[in-house]
């Protein structure tokens, strides 16, 4: 039994995106969640990828804005890693009425967990990331409820 599949694309509208489609045309695509980061260039792609989902009628479930801003562990100042030159995410999902998630800033939590085969949600449950992706996890999930 699988509950949840997901599955992690390129920036853009590929050749990847379409055979994901075709592959899954018979079977009920819950949706889609929008990546991005908070840089012009990149938020260009996620207005092709949107355009994409509606093209096809893939329903998005949200959008979430990825690795914006770094915390020092250190000294605890916070430097902004792609600024957010045209408002980043949250005003593209404005913008395109989509559902804005969550703010994931880059974490090397998710690094080292990643790069030793754990989750950061168990081998840091306390730390800001893993709450940023429970109220992912928690979104995804009250979409994908049987209506």
């Amino acid at each position: 039994d699988l509950d949840y599949l997901i599955i992690d694309t390129p920036p853009g509208t590929s050749d990847e995106h379409l055979a994901i489609v075709s592959l899954f045309k018979q079977s009920k695509v819950n949706g889609a969640v929008i990546v991005t980061t908070p840089q012009e260039v990149a938020l260009s792609d996620v207005r092709k990828e949107i355009s994409f989902c509606r093209k096809l009628k893939i329903p998005m479930i949200g959008l979430v804005e990825n690795m914006a801003s770094y915390t020092c562990t250190k000294c605890q100042t916070k430097s902004q890693i792609f600024p957010a030159t045209s408002g980043g995410g949250a005003a593209l999902a404005a913008s395109e009425n989509i559902p804005y998630f969550v703010h994931c800033h880059f974490d090397p939590l998710v690094g080292r967990s990643g790069d030793n085969g754990l989750s950061v949600l168990s081998e840091a449950p306390a730390a800001g990331i893993s709450a940023g992706y429970r109220t992912l996890v928690e979104q995804v999930v009250e979409f994908c409820k049987p209506k």
